[in-house]
C-alpha cells in the first residue's frame, strides 16, 4: 500500500471569527492591530496558503470573501464553527478544510502545509501545538466528519473541543516559537483582552524591525 499524501489543492480555510468576545467587549474581528483589523491581519497570513478563503461570522464586510453562519442555532461555540466550515468546504468540493482563529494574527506561514504533512489517511485530523500545548481551533478537518460533528454539537452539552477530538484520529503538529528582537514569540499568541491588544502591538513592532 502506497503511503497517503494530502493534496494541498484540496484544503480550503475559513476564518472562525464568530466568538461572543465577552473579554474584548467589541467584536474581535474588527480590532485594530497596526492600524489593520485582526481579520484582515488573519486573511494575509492564510492568502499564500490556501486557494479559497471563507470567513465564519455573522457578517464581515469589505474582504470580498463568503461569510458563512452558523448552521447549528444557538452559538453552539467554535465546533459549530468548525461544523459550518466542513459544510462549506465541501460545496467547493474540498476534502479538508483548515481553520485559524480570528485573534491570533501571527500564526506560522506553513501553518497549511504542515499540517497537511503531519495527516497518514483521509480522515485523520490535525491539530497545532506549541511548547507542549495544543490549539484546538488551528486544525485541518476531513470535511467527510461533517455528519458526525454536527450529531456531537447537537447531543454534548459541554462542546469542548477536546471531547470530539476523542473520538477521533488526531496527528498534533509541534511549531517552534518565533524569534524578535524582544524574545521568543508563541505564533499561537491569542487576544482576548484590551490588555492581549498591547501586547500584540509590541509583539508586531518587534517582528517588524
Amino acid at each position: 500500500m502506497s503511503e497517503f499524501t494530502l493534496d494541498t489543492s484540496n484544503i480550503s480555510a475559513v476564518v472562525l471569527a464568530g466568538g461572543r468576545s465577552s473579554r474584548m467587549g467589541r467584536d474581535k474581528a474588527a480590532v485594530t492591530l497596526g492600524g489593520r483589523s485582526l481579520l484582515s491581519h488573519v486573511i494575509s497570513r492564510l492568502e499564500p496558503q490556501v486557494a479559497q478563503i471563507a470567513i465564519n461570522a455573522d457578517a464581515a464586510e469589505g474582504h470580498g470573501l463568503p461569510v458563512i453562519s452558523d448552521r447549528i442555532p444557538g452559538k453552539a461555540g467554535p465546533m459549530a464553527g468548525i461544523h459550518a466550515a466542513m459544510v462549506h468546504a465541501a460545496t467547493l468540493p474540498a476534502t479538508h478544510v483548515v481553520t485559524v482563529s480570528v485573534d491570533s494574527p501571527f500564526f506560522p506561514a506553513d501553518l497549511v502545509s504542515r499540517l497537511a504533512g503531519a495527516v497518514s489517511h483521509p480522515e485523520q485530523i490535525a491539530i497545532a501545538a506549541s511548547e507542549g500545548r495544543s490549539h484546538q481551533v488551528f486544525g485541518l478537518w476531513p470535511v467527510v466528519l461533517a455528519a458526525d460533528l454536527e450529531e456531537w454539537v447537537k447531543s454534548d452539552d459541554k462542546r469542548r473541543v477536546r471531547d470530539f477530538l476523542l473520538r477521533h484520529d488526531v496527528a498534533e503538529v509541534s511549531f517552534p516559537l518565533h524569534p524578535t528582537r524582544a524574545s521568543l514569540l508563541d505564533p499561537f499568541f491569542n487576544i482576548n483582552t484590551p490588555d492581549d491588544l498591547m501586547e500584540a502591538e509590541r509583539w508586531l513592532r518587534a517582528l517588524s524591525t
